[in-house]
């Protein structure tokens, strides 16, 4: 990065230079937020110096400074100030826009530029190895090989630190990109369109035959299998046109979504991730993009435009109108909540154990969270809808909620689900001026949360004291939560039985 700051200093100029010295010192400081990769401007140099049939002192006459102060920069060991860059510009017969082209001017510059940075990186320091120069003697091939090995390295570096920290680090940046984009993202609500306008879905919930129909479209096949690894829910044979499916489906799961989950990843051209932040990233434009699909944002806004009319918007009622799930519904519905209905929103998925699975915000709804900015794994106050939900007897009915909080009322409407970890609720919430567009508003009951405030959900100190020492319990949250994230591509894939499977399955000539 050229700067004005951080460049080493020169020879101080003639004092009769100094009015010249000074303008181009404004200038310089104007440029002082672009950044150059010093290696590629060095290469450039070296190229343009060479072409030339210039040897290293020629140039360092032409500019009057010393070859060492050249070299150093053609290694990119040094960065040069902008009049510098003018001076050796002009000396080389070219432009400083030519010089500060971001790609490399060669294909053996690349690659001499991508070893020069490993050796700058992580991984040389770690093993102990001590930088080499790449000296022209070097062939293509020895340098592929070992940035080939370097990558590897590194890869497996990062797959080892994989850890829940990774995760909830991840999990707190896609958040705070949901919320500035207010969970909406037209890219995706284009793509499920033009899905389903090349299939003619012309209203009404998107059957099976059409999710089939849209897989026939994108050139796969569906097949059934009783022998799908464990660790998938689908697997697709790419180079054959196959989607792999289980023949027994669970009954809490929509039988659609493996089918669209799977094409939307071929839809959004989702390449293998190359970190959890990247696997995290496509797993949420995937379930995004099925949600879409199932419930068409034209027909949804219309739907719920209505019912906000009528001040009757109820989950419940868009899951039975569009033939999904509760937990698609309520996802949906906050893609479209505040970019279509103005309205602001919040929505959790909770453990039976308190735990937070899943969360999203941008109604100044306060939910727990570490140090990291993450919310996940943290414990939902015990006042919440979302808690408070799994003591009432009447399952088949919403629940609906007021929590008096410090930031303010909110009304939340909460569901359970059963899943194999065990039980879940799943609550969309609205802060309390904008309840009169929901069914439930009526509801009498009502909680109050201090929380973040620790003396909210702890114990009464008579009855901490009492068994504070004389407890011992066995936790039941899930352990997927407790544990480091799993390796791989794909965290949580076996990849071996995947790679053995497709080939126990590829059609034979």
């Amino acid at each position: 990065m050229i700067t004005a700051d951080r460049s080493p200093r020169l020879a101080a100029p003639a004092p009769h230079h100094a009015g010249r010295v000074a303008a181009e010192r404004a200038e310089i400081d104007d440029a002082a937020t672009t950044e150059v990769d010093a290696l590629t401007l060095g290469r450039r140099i070296r190229e343009h110096r060479t072409a030339r049939s210039m040897t290293l002192g020629e140039l360092a006459a032409a500019i009057e400074r010393a070859p060492s102060q050249v070299s150093a920069i053609e290694n990119g060991k040094r960065e040069p100030r902008l009049s510098m860059l003018r001076t050796i510009a002009s000396a080389l017969g070219t432009t400083v826009d030519e010089l500060l082209r971001t790609d490399a001017p060669s294909e053996r510059a690349a690659l001499e530029i991508a070893v020069e940075r490993a050796q700058r990186g992580p991984v040389f320091a770690a093993l102990g190895l001590d930088p080499f120069r790449v000296a022209k003697g070097m062939n293509d091939q020895t340098l592929a090989t070992i940035l080939a090995l370097h990558n590897e390295i590194d890869r497996l570096h990062r797959e080892r630190a994989a850890t829940p920290e990774e995760a909830r680090r991840a999990n707190a940046v896609l958040r705070a990109e949901m919320r500035s984009r207010d969970n909406f993202y037209p890219e995706l609500e284009a793509k499920a369109a033009e899905l389903l306008e090349a299939v003619g879905h012309t209203g009404g919930p998107v059957s099976h035959q059409l999710v089939a129909d849209m897989a026939s479209h994108l050139g796969y096949s569906l097949h059934y299998v009783g022998d799908l690894p464990h660790s998938t829910r689908s697997v697709t044979d790419k180079r054959n046109g196959r989607i792999y499916l289980p023949t027994q489906q669970s009954p809490s799961r929509d039988s659609r979504s493996p089918i669209l989950q799977a094409l939307a990843s071929h839809l959004l051209g989702h390449s293998e991730p190359h970190g959890y932040a990247d696997f995290l990233r496509q797993r949420i434009e995937t379930n995004y993009l099925t949600a879409a699909i199932l419930l068409p944002e034209q027909a949804a806004v219309r739907f719920l435009t209505e019912a906000k009319n009528l001040r009757r918007i109820s989950m419940e009622e868009l899951r039975d109108h569009f033939a999904v799930s509760y937990e698609t519904a309520a996802h949906r519905f906050t893609n479209l909540a505040t970019a279509r209905l103005g309205i602001p929103v919040h929505f959790t998925k909770v453990h039976e154990s308190g735990t937070i699975i899943k969360a999203y915000e941008n109604d100044r709804v306060r939910f727990p969270s570490d140090a990291l900015g993450a919310i996940e794994g943290t414990t939902m106050c015990r006042n919440w809808t979302a808690r408070t939900v799994f003591d009432v007897e009447d399952r088949f009915s919403p629940w609906y909620q007021y929590t008096d909080t410090p930031s303010g009322t909110f009304w939340c409407t909460s569901r359970i689900e059963k899943a194999k970890e065990g039980e879940y609720s799943v609550s969309v919430g609205v802060p309390f001026e904008h309840v009169k567009w929901f069914r439930g508003r009526e509801t009498p009951h009502r909680a109050v949360s201090r929380c973040p405030d620790p003396a909210c959900c702890q114990a009464p100190a008579g009855l901490a004291e009492r068994w504070a020492d004389a407890s011992w319990p066995a936790a039941r949250t899930p352990t997927s939560l407790l544990a480091a994230l799993p390796t791989g591509t794909f965290p949580g894939v076996d990849q071996t039985e995947v790679f053995a499977f497709l080939e126990a399955h590829a059609p034979r000539a």
